[in-house]
């Protein structure tokens, strides 16, 4: 019998190779994984999807948010920490804002154009207005009183509050015998030196995870400080005792991984499932 030309042989060999590989990775093994996960984790394996009077209200593992159409938080519920996911908790677009602690400078609005908000600018942003909605104190260090980052460019001459646009009265008059003016919009300020200025705020009343998002955008918990800080807001709306509502945080609050990695956490969605069948 004739033997068919090299060529063909490795040709005809590589095409066998592909057909077995294609049936076992793309058909064999996707069959497999996905069985022993409904088997032995069904749950988790379909979302840890959580279901209330028979229809899907969210996922245990998923955050989401808790507003109203214009985007305000609703009172009577308990508010999840901040997402740079998309929109907002989109699994199709989970990550974090990539901004680090040296972004603190902000480009204003000016010229048609939207501006950027430095990643201190949205902590001090997020911590007033969750201030004003828990009735506390939302001032932080680095922070002015309107919410933006407290950072000076300093020239040979003067300085300015460069987050803060004119015509808004600079958080401080002067800096080391220079005269603090307020932002021109669209003013080239990079050849400034940055400073922060820490201010005279003392510990944060607002934790720190009710300002920054998480690595994923997802996290569906918040800190048990968090989940008491909002614990007389959420009391007073529902018209429930205090003390209900925290114990309520008690019995949602899982403890650290291992016994001993990370920190407690509240489920937000599962809080407020069980506040609504309260």
């Amino acid at each position: 019998m004739k033997r068919l030309p090299s060529l063909l042989r490795r040709h005809l060999a590589a095409l066998r190779a592909v057909a077995v590989l294609t049936v076992l990775l793309g058909l064999v093994y996707p069959v497999v994984t996905t069985g022993v996960a409904q088997a032995l984790f069904n749950g988790h394996a379909n979302g840890s999807i959580v279901d209330r009077d028979d229809r899907p209200v969210g996922s245990a593992l998923i955050g989401q948010s808790f507003t109203d159409a214009d985007g305000n938080p609703i009172r009577k519920y308990f508010q999840s920490r901040p997402s740079a996911a998309g929109d907002g908790y989109d699994p199709t677009s989970t990550g974090a804002s990539n901004l680090g602690p040296d972004d603190v400078v902000d480009t204003l609005p000016a010229h048609g154009e939207e501006g950027r908000q430095s990643l201190l600018t949205r902590v001090c942003a997020r911590s007033k207005a969750i201030g004003e909605l828990e009735g506390v104190s939302g001032a932080r260090p680095y922070c002015t009183p309107d919410g933006v980052g407290a950072v000076l460019k300093v020239f040979p001459g003067h300085a300015v509050s460069v987050n803060q646009a004119c015509p808004a009265k600079p958080f401080v008059t002067a800096y080391k015998g220079l005269e603090v003016e307020c932002a021109v919009p669209g003013e080239d300020y990079a050849a400034g030196r940055t400073v922060p200025i820490r201010g005279d705020a003392g510990p944060p009343q607002v934790p720190a995870d009710a300002v920054t998002a998480s690595g994923s955008g997802l996290d569906p918990d918040i800190s048990v400080a968090y989940a008491d800080l909002q614990a007389p807001r959420v009391a007073r709306e529902r018209g429930m005792p205090l003390d209900q509502v925290r114990d309520l945080i008690r019995s949602h609050t899982t403890g650290r991984a291992l016994g001993f990695m990370g920190e407690p956490a509240v489920n937000v969605l599962e809080l407020n499932l069980a506040l609504d069948g309260k």
